[in-house]
């Protein structure tokens, strides 16, 4: 079993971290939150009281953070953790972040000696839960071999992208695409509701004609159609509007470096700035749909 530094447990970072403990890995974690820490320790991980002190002796540093502000401080700078994690440490970062970022990390790594690659992560909290996330991996090919049995520990699907910052362009066209679909999976559903279709039917409909798409199948967004789903809880929990609205900030930031159109993508961040700015970006993103039904 490998010794494990793992820094950031939030909604995502904390139950994939669990998932490390339970395959039998030893763990030492960092978080900014010391209740955050105390609920891995209580599972059988070691406390660390910084992220240098959490990276001494590992053989995996894995981060999980918020933002591309987030993991540079982290890492960068004449006291980043570059500088302190052990010369044959491999860094894994699966924040979702620019991937001009995640290219300016892992160049300085190389520079450390240090091999590095970018993971983002697919699946959602339920996913990291449940230890079936999917990872699209950036980096080199030796390196992604070494990592795949630990993150095969927390997740089902590991796909390789590409160079440095590869997994963080696929994360964001797929999260971009997802905006879309579910922003459009509330039209069409608010439109039938309208014109007095049954919200269920309408789904079950949908679902086997040629508009099926993930939103409508595994996360429908109206209240009631679907168990087990934020939609039937309040849109409480799952993947929050801020998040969503980050995710189509980083798909803006790509399509302008590459001169690229993305027209759905930017009425997409539009609709959830809008409801974000109403008060609901704590809320999961499938409620876009209470922005555009009729009440």
């Amino acid at each position: 079993m490998s010794k494990i530094a793992f820094i950031g447990l939030g909604n995502m970072g904390a139950p994939m971290a669990a998932n490390l403990l339970k395959a039998g890995h030893t763990l030492k974690v960092f978080d900014l939150l010391a209740q955050s820490v105390e609920k891995l320790t209580a599972l059988g991980a070691h406390g660390a009281s910084s992220a240098i002190e959490a990276v001494d002796q590992a053989e995996f540093v894995i981060t999980m953070l918020p933002a591309s502000k987030h993991v540079e401080s982290l890492y960068l700078g004449e006291d980043g953790l570059l500088n302190h994690c052990p010369k044959n440490a491999l860094v894994i970062d699966c924040s979702t972040i620019a991937a001009e970022s995640a290219r300016r990390v892992a160049k300085a790594a190389a520079q450390s000696g240090l091999c590095m690659i970018d993971a983002p992560v697919s699946g959602g909290t339920g996913g990291a839960i449940a230890g079936t996330l999917t990872f699209i991996v950036g980096g080199d090919a030796q390196d992604l071999a070494r990592a795949k049995p630990i993150l095969e520990k927390m997740g089902k699907n590991i796909f390789h992208a590409g160079t440095a910052g590869a997994g963080q362009v696929a994360k964001i066209a797929n999260n971009m695409l997802l905006g879309i679909a579910m922003a459009g999976t509330a039209e069409a559903l608010a439109l039938g509701v309208a014109n007095g279709l049954d919200p269920k039917i309408l789904s079950e409909i949908i679902s086997k004609s040629s508009g099926c798409n993930w939103s409508v199948e595994k996360y429908n967004p109206w209240p009631g159609v679907m168990e087990n789903v934020p939609a039937s809880k309040g849109y409480a929990g799952g993947f929050g509007v801020d998040l969503m609205l980050k995710d189509l900030g980083l798909a803006s930031e790509a399509a302008m470096s590459s001169g690229s159109v993305i027209a759905l993508g930017e009425l997409a961040r539009n609709l959830f700035a809008m409801h974000s700015a109403h008060g609901h970006g704590h809320l999961d993103f499938s409620s876009i749909v209470n922005l555009i039904k009729k009440d």
